[in-house]
């Protein structure tokens, strides 16, 4: 096995209990192995096939949590209880759900293409668990250590657009479509100013490993790239579709959007695949923005970066609960004319910064933190002023409009309709 793997402490455990009588292992100071010597080769494929095994189930089971935990700050957001019946504070609602969802009938429309119909719940669903394959959830705790971690995130995360144009085609129904084009101009408009917030990051750190990215920050990048953060934040609600950006599933509009003809477990796929990203969102930002897995002592990294991603859900969910959802004009304007532009910023301050301080240290990221922070507040307050509701004309009232009262107000003589009665009607 090579130097790589055998600094990863998850693929050196599991693999040197396997062969711990091979050289690479036996100079890690462990023993004999269950397999015999010459069988390298197997202890390699069964090690690889338990780290990814537990990833896959380690990313479902915190999606059944991650629904459950939603469920129950919805009703704390919405002043109602949330799900209580099926366990202990509802905690089986989400494995009733799955069970239900898994014995519903699947139905398939007569004019769709069963082949791509079929296979776009997996394109959808098999990125956003690729993405946690390079994410260090804590010291030597990752499948692969890529030194293009971030550009293979954002490779993946964009086949997204891919698998709902698929299925919205595939599906031959014209609301799914419409809804497919609308996403597709969204998540196309988004990725751009993603790509782009994260250049400041890769500026600062100097290299696209996430390993080497969270080794770099020396204090939280959230801090020396508030603008970074912002942008990324906010693409990142948009490729989730999430509110206020949720226009891909606007109910009035477009019922269940690109999926409205799926059912049984292909639509379990896409409801999985969407908190899925939801996860690996906020590991993402955990990485690139809040320093990861580093802590302090003695509390082990793992915490840390669990301590973290679970803050960024919070902030992520009472982010949906509180802002109304945008129309799709309010959308892309906000895309190319807010963001795009405040990536620019980012870029052009953070390199003129890294130009004064070509290694910087934690002193020098202070005083970058210090030059950032001002430039962000200034440029967010610009960007919504050229964004915000043009002032409308005061309306004046036409003179010759007749007068309606409020409540507080008596009829006037002049509004009032009188029934004049003769004399003859009154004495009878």
């Amino acid at each position: 096995m090579g130097q790589a793997f055998l600094d990863n402490s998850l693929w050196r455990n599991v693999y040197c209990f396997l062969a711990g009588d091979s050289s690479s292992c036996a100079s890690r100071d462990y023993s004999a192995g269950l397999l015999p010597a010459g069988m390298e080769w197997l202890a390699f494929a069964i090690a690889a096939i338990i780290i990814i095994g537990l990833f896959v189930n380690g990313v479902l089971g915190g999606v059944i949590v991650l629904i459950w935990g939603e469920r129950r700050l919805f009703g704390r957001f919405q002043s109602r209880t949330g799900p209580n019946r099926w366990g202990p504070w509802g905690t089986l609602t989400s494995v009733a759900d799955a069970a239900k969802t898994m014995f519903k009938e699947d139905v398939v429309p007569a004019d769709a293409d069963k082949i791509l119909f079929n296979l776009a719940p997996i394109l959808i669903a098999a990125p956003a668990l690729l993405v946690f394959s390079v994410i260090p959830f804590g010291i030597g705790t990752y499948v692969a250590d890529l030194n293009v971690g971030v550009l293979f995130i954002m490779a993946i995360t964009s086949l997204t657009t891919l698998s709902v144009l698929t299925a919205a085609w595939s599906s031959a129904n014209r609301i799914a479509i419409l809804s497919a084009l609308r996403s597709v101009a969204l998540l196309i408009s988004y990725e751009i100013p993603m790509a782009l917030a994260v250049v400041g990051v890769i500026m600062l750190a100097g290299s696209m490993s996430l390993g080497d990215i969270i080794v770099a920050q020396g204090i939280p990048f959230i801090l020396v790239q508030p603008l970074g953060f912002f942008v990324f934040f906010m693409a990142a609600m948009a490729e989730m579709a999430r509110a206020p950006f949720d226009l891909t599933e606007a109910e009035s509009e477009l019922a269940a959007g690109y999926l409205n003809d799926y059912a049984s477990m292909k639509f379990g796929l896409f409801f999985l695949a969407e908190f899925m990203a939801e996860i690996s969102t906020s590991a993402i930002i955990t990485t690139l923005f809040l320093s990861g897995w580093r802590g302090f002592e003695p509390i082990p990294s793992h915490f840390w970066f669990g301590a973290k991603l679970i803050a960024v859900l919070f902030v992520i969910i009472w982010f949906r609960m509180t802002l109304p959802r945008l129309r799709i004009d309010q959308v892309l304007k906000f895309a190319w004319k807010g963001l795009f532009e405040l990536t620019m910023i980012n870029i052009i301050v953070t390199a003129i910064l890294i130009a004064i301080w070509p290694e910087p240290t934690v002193r020098h990221l202070w005083y970058m933190a210090a030059v950032n922070w001002p430039v962000a507040i200034l440029s967010i307050w610009l960007v919504t002023k050229l964004l915000g509701t043009p002032a409308y004309d005061r309306t004046q009232p036409d003179s010759n409009a007749p007068e309606y009262p409020v409540g507080s107000e008596e009829i006037p003589a002049s509004s009032a309709y009188v029934v004049e009665t003769s004399a003859q009607e009154g004495g009878d």
